[in-house]
Parts: structure tokens; sequence; C-alpha cells
């Protein structure tokens, strides 16, 4: 009887992928993101400028010296000692943060209300908040101007701009709005069955469900206020003590224009609050404007 031998076949081995070279990983990742640093690099340039100008002498500043030979930090206390710059970063904190809790009290109700509720002339008030979006403020400066300075004699404080906001803002309403749609009915519903009304259907259910957008809302009216330079120019350029950075920055370049480390330094400290609070709210912030656009 023959036996039969079984012949085993030689598998060849797996073959192991060879890993391309770092350099050529890196180059081509450079070339994939080419346009993305390209931008990153325009945004961050003039901020490196202003920082290393802020920390040179005041020859050298004058130069067209790119490297500080020597880092005056000093600048930056000679800044904040500056007779006036305390006071005008308190009356700045105040405004942006007064200005930003108002709008919010003011805006999410009526947001609420133009989103959830049905009711007769509805289509109508959200035109007319639209519309008041696409009014620019130099149509209403001069009768708002003699409102505040003949009834109401607040001139010369930030009053007329910090009260305004407790009646809503245009913008701000039509932001919330669009992601309180985006909120199921059904949420409200059974609230209402089980007994809730409307305020606390708002506050329990419809406010923590809408965080990214009022953090969105509140960081896009806290950099409008930060930075406001008309609204202070028009009410509170009489009084020193009422201004805010925005405007005592162009008082501090004016005293200072051959001072260029010290402008650099006081420019940077004007900036600094904006750019830390967005670098720790950037996701709430990006969520919030990208969920804002998901129904109309």
């Amino acid at each position: 009887m023959a036996t039969t031998t079984a012949v085993r076949v030689p598998v060849p081995a797996a073959r192991v992928p060879v890993r391309a070279p770092r350099r050529r990983v890196a180059l081509e990742w450079i070339a994939v993101h080419a346009l993305a640093i390209a931008g990153a690099l325009l945004f961050v340039l003039p901020f490196v400028f202003v920082f290393l100008t802020s920390v040179m002498s005041d020859r050298q500043a004058l130069t067209s010296d790119l490297w500080p030979g020597e880092w005056h930090w000093g600048n930056y206390l000679h800044v904040w000692r500056t007779p006036g710059f305390l006071t005008w970063w308190r009356n700045t904190l105040c405004y942006a943060a007064g200005g930003t809790a108002l709008t919010l009290l003011s805006s999410t109700p009526v947001a609420y209300a133009l989103a959830k509720f049905r009711f007769r002339g509805r289509n109508l008030a959200l035109m007319a908040v639209v519309s008041m979006m696409m009014l620019p403020p130099q149509v209403t400066v001069i009768p708002m101007y003699l409102l505040w300075a003949k009834q109401f004699h607040l001139t010369g404080s930030l009053w007329p701009l910090i009260v305004p906001m407790a009646f809503g803002d245009a913008f701000t309403i039509f932001l919330l709005r669009q992601f309180l749609l985006t909120i199921p009915n059904e949420y409200l519903e059974a609230a209402r069955i089980d007994g809730c009304g409307e305020l606390r259907i708002l506050l329990r259910i419809v406010v923590p469900m809408a965080r990214p957008a009022l953090a969105a809302a509140g960081l896009f009216q806290f950099f409008y206020c930060w930075n406001d330079y008309f609204g202070p120019q028009i009410y509170a350029s009489e009084n020193p003590g009422a201004w805010t950075l925005s405007y005592g920055l162009e008082s501090f370049k004016s005293a200072h224009h051959t001072n260029w480390n010290l402008t650099m330094a006081a420019t940077l400290l004007v900036m600094a609050p904006v750019i830390i609070v967005f670098f720790f709210a950037q996701r709430a912030f990006v969520e919030g404007v990208t969920l804002t656009g998901v129904k109309g």
C-alpha cells in the first residue's frame, strides 16, 4: 500500500511595511497643512513683533532690530503704574462683564419666545430683530446722545452704554434663537405635563441645554464691550475717570508717541485678557457658533 507524504509548501512571510523616514513624513505633513501654517503665521507674527518690541529699550525700539538686545521687563510695570491705567482697566472690566450679563439676561427670554412660542406677529417680530442688526449705530448716535445728555444727564459715564443692554441685543437674540430651534419640543411638552411653568422650563431645561450658545453669545458681547472705542468716545470722553482701555490706549499712545516699547507693552496688556478668555473658552465658543446654524 502506497503511502503519501504531505509536502509542506513554504508560505512566504508577510511583508513588513517599511516605515517612511521621519523627514518624508514631516514634509508630507507640511505640504498637506501648508495653507493652515501660512494662515497661522499671519496671525501669530504680529503678536510676536508686538511682544519683542515691548521688551526693548527706548533707543532700540526706534531702530530696525527685530530681537531685543536686553530684555526690559520693567516696561510692563511702567505701563501698569501709569496714572489712570488701573482706572481704565476697572472701567473696562465693569463695562464688559456688566454688559455681557445684562445682555444674556435680557436676550434669552426673547430668544426663547421667538423660538418656541406660537403667537400672532412672531415672524414680524423676528424681522424687526433682524432689521435692528442691519441698522448702523451712527444712525442713532445723535438722538441717543441728546436723550442721555438732556433728559438723564448721564454723559461723562459708561451708564449710557451699559443700561441699554438690559433691554436685549438684536444679534444675541438672533444667535440664541437659532440654537433654541434645535432643542426638541418633546422636552418642553413633558415639562408642561409635569406642571412646570414657562419660566421654570426656561431656567431648568432650556438654559442648561443652551450653554454652548450662551457661551458663544457671551463671548461675542464681552469682546465687543472690551474693544469698544466708539461708545466711550461719544459718552465718556469728557471724563477721564470713565475712560476704558480702548480709549485710554489712544491717549497713552499720544503721550508716548516716541516710546514704541511702552506703547507695545500697553497694547499687549490690553489684548492679553481677551486672548486668555478665548483660549480657555474656545471649545464652547466654536461649538455654540456651529450649532446655531443647524436649523433655520
